[in-house]
C-alpha cells in the first residue's frame, strides 16, 4: 500500500469505463480525513456496504478508524451519472447506500458479488460497467462533457466555453448541473484548484503554482483554499 495507505490505478479498458480510476484506502490511525471535491463522483465499497459519493462543493470529512479499508472506482467528471441513471445534482455533497439510487434486491445482489470477490475493485469495475451497459442511450451522446471540462480547466470562462460547445449559457449550466453536480462556475473553481494542488504536491511554490493554474495572485489561491477545503494551503500540505 502507498505511503498514506492509499494507492489507485485507472480502470480496466475492457471495463468501458473512460477516465475512471479504482483506488484503495487503508486507514492508518483514528483520525478525521479531508476529501477534496473534483468534479468526480464514487462507488464505494467498505469492506459491508456498497455507498455512492456524489460532488462535493467542498471538503468532505470523513471520521477513519485505523486498519478500516476501502475501495473505490471514481468517475471521471460527468461520467457518474451515466452509470447511476440519476442527475448529479440529485447527490451533490451527499454520501448515501446505492440501495437509495438502485433498487434494492439489486444491491443485495450486487453486493453480495463485491463481498465474495478475489478483487473487490475489479468487482466495481463489472458492476459499474454491467449496469452502463443496461442503460438507456446517452439523450446527449455527443462528447460535450470532456470538451467541457477541457475548456473550462485551461482557463476558459462560462461564456467561452458555452461557445465552443455551441450552447447558450443557460443550456450549458443546465447540462452541468446534471451531468457534474454543479454549474460550470463552480466546476471551473474546483478544476483549478485540483491543478493547483499538483502543482504544490510535485514542490512548485505556491506563488507560481497560482500564477499556472490561473489565480490572480497567491492571495487569490489562498482564499480559494480555505473556501473550498476549508482549511490553510500550509495545513492541507502539512
Amino acid at each position: 500500500m502507498a505511503e498514506g495507505g492509499y494507492r489507485e490505478r485507472p480502470a480496466s479498458r475492457d471495463a468501458g469505463l473512460p477516465g475512471a480510476v479504482v483506488w484503495e484506502k487503508t486507514a492508518v490511525a483514528d483520525r478525521v480525513g479531508r476529501v477534496l471535491p473534483d468534479g468526480c463522483m464514487d462507488l464505494i465499497w467498505d469492506g459491508a456496504r456498497l455507498l455512492v459519493a456524489g460532488p462535493d462543493t467542498r471538503a468532505h470529512l470523513v471520521a477513519g478508524v485505523a486498519g478500516t479499508r476501502y475501495t473505490g472506482l471514481r468517475f471521471a467528471p460527468g461520467f457518474g451519472p451515466l452509470v447511476y441513471g440519476v442527475p448529479a445534482d440529485e447527490l451533490t455533497d451527499r454520501r448515501v447506500g446505492l440501495d437509495a439510487v438502485w433498487p434494492g434486491r439489486l444491491v443485495r445482489e450486487l453486493t453480495e458479488r463485491v463481498a465474495g470477490a478475489a478483487r473487490a475493485g475489479a468487482a466495481l469495475e463489472a458492476v459499474a460497467a454491467g449496469r452502463l451497459a443496461a442503460a438507456p442511450p446517452d439523450p446527449e451522446p455527443e462528447p460535450w462533457r470532456a470538451r467541457a471540462v477541457a475548456a473550462l480547466a485551461a482557463g476558459r470562462g462560462v461564456a467561452g466555453t458555452a461557445r465552443e460547445l455551441g450552447l447558450s449559457e443557460r443550456q450549458l449550466r443546465r447540462r452541468s448541473l446534471a451531468a457534474f453536480g454543479y454549474g460550470p462556475k463552480t466546476l471551473a473553481r474546483v478544476l483549478r484548484l485540483g491543478q493547483a494542488l499538483r502543482l504544490t504536491d510535485a514542490g512548485t511554490p505556491p506563488a507560481e503554482a497560482a500564477a499556472l493554474a490561473g489565480y490572480a495572485d497567491q492571495a487569490h489561491l489562498a482564499r480559494e483554499v480555505r473556501e473550498l477545503a476549508g482549511v490553510p494551503l500550509t495545513r492541507l500540505r502539512g
